[in-house]
């Protein structure tokens, strides 16, 4: 009797402390899946963020205005528009 008591007592330590271990492992992982999902909100909002940026930075008006400031463009104009006509049509008295 007192061997089966013993037996018992082993196996029940052996038990408790295998529950311990796995709601520690079940804590730790609840603990990094919701840092994780924090993360996954972060990288979200950024995301929206991002494309509400690009969209503000591609307005024809903001286009047009860097395209005269930066690049020195300007609008084409029948002054300065020059047409070039195929030499062989030219030639031919054909209108392309």
């Amino acid at each position: 009797m007192t061997r089966l008591n013993v037996l018992l007592l082993i196996a029940l330590i052996i038990s408790s402390i295998y529950l311990v271990r796995v709601s520690y492992d079940a804590r730790r992982l609840f603990a990094e899946l919701d840092r994780a999902q924090g993360e996954e909100r972060t990288l979200e909002n950024d995301h929206e963020r991002l494309k509400t940026d690009k969209q503000s930075q591609a307005t024809p008006l903001r286009v047009e205005r860097t395209a005269r400031e930066r690049l020195g463009m300007r609008n084409a104009t029948p002054a300065v528009t020059q047409y070039v006509t195929y030499a062989r049509a030219a030639a031919s008295g054909v209108t392309p």
